[in-house]
């Protein structure tokens, strides 16, 4: 692994009208990777599971129906988020929030709906992703998400994130089906992978780009673990709090911690750091 996969090789600064160099920081769209994106990014996937078992079980949509007003929703929320000229703490993680909800509903589709085998879908969408990553290193020379700053790198970081809950769905289901663990048990699995990660790249060096996304997509199965171990019945062997209680429970947990960071911005990325970054 190189470090120009997380750097911009070659940038400078940004050039004024005059062509003297401009010392405008450049404003990052996503925010800093801290314990606190973690804990949300976590209990978001966990929503994303029981939020669509919840909207196909009680609106009387269907998957196909909720499938669609989600991804409308989605659209909107999405618009607003690239119409910000900054980070915006409640913007990004109800963007985030809905597109988990999204990601499951697309691989549910395709594995109840359309009878997509699993092997496939989890190929399909690591594939996917991929192609993403190698069309959005050939435009911009770089995959840091500390610099987020334009519409095609805010695009190709959405398009990233929709394919990772995407694979996260279908990868989680796959290996929880083929080994049984049941939902602690598969948790812990996914638990213990994170980790394993953290430890390559603070002791080992991996990438911090492929360490971020890896995790990102492992956070994806190990969220729906702990969601439907919450929600599912005692029969099922969850504990039966049921999808209404627990999607109630994650999102107001979600609301207060983004609200303390909208006020606090300890997630924001500093400007002057991602200028240094980029010289």
């Amino acid at each position: 692994m190189t470090h120009e996969l997380s750097e911009t090789p070659g940038a400078g600064p940004d050039m004024s009208a005059s062509g003297h160099p401009s010392r405008r920081p450049r404003r990052n769209k996503v925010p800093e990777v801290t314990a606190y994106f973690w804990i949300i990014k976590v209990l978001c996937t966990t929503v994303g599971e029981t939020a669509a078992d919840l909207l196909n079980e009680k609106a009387g949509l269907g998957l196909t129906g909720v499938s669609v007003l989600m991804s409308a929703l989605l659209a909107v929320v999405l618009v607003v988020q690239f119409r910000t000229s900054a980070y915006r703490a409640g913007v990004y993680w109800l963007a985030v929030a809905l597109i988990s909800v999204v990601g499951t509903l697309i691989s549910d589709n395709l594995t109840d709906n359309m009878g997509v085998p699993l092997e496939t879908t989890t190929s399909v969408f690591a594939v996917l992703l991929a192609v993403t990553f190698v069309v959005w290193y050939r435009r911009e020379r770089t995959l840091s998400i500390h610099s987020i700053d334009t519409t095609g790198r805010e695009a190709y970081y959405w398009l990233a994130v929709l394919f990772t809950f995407a694979l996260g769905t279908a990868g989680g289901d796959l290996v929880s089906e083929r080994m049984d663990l049941g939902y602690p048990l598969a948790a812990v699995l996914f638990a213990l992978a994170i980790a394993a990660v953290a430890i390559a790249y603070f002791a080992l060096g991996l990438d911090a780009v492929w360490s971020f996304w890896i995790a990102y997509v492992l956070t994806r199965p190990l969220g729906a673990s702990i969601g439907d171990y919450l929600s599912q019945p005692g029969g099922d062997g969850g504990l039966g709090l049921g999808t209404v209680v627990t999607s109630g429970l994650f999102l107001a947990v979600i609301l207060g911690l983004v609200a303390y960071l909208a006020v606090t911005r300890k997630d924001v990325t500093d400007p002057a750091r991602v200028t240094r970054r980029a010289a």
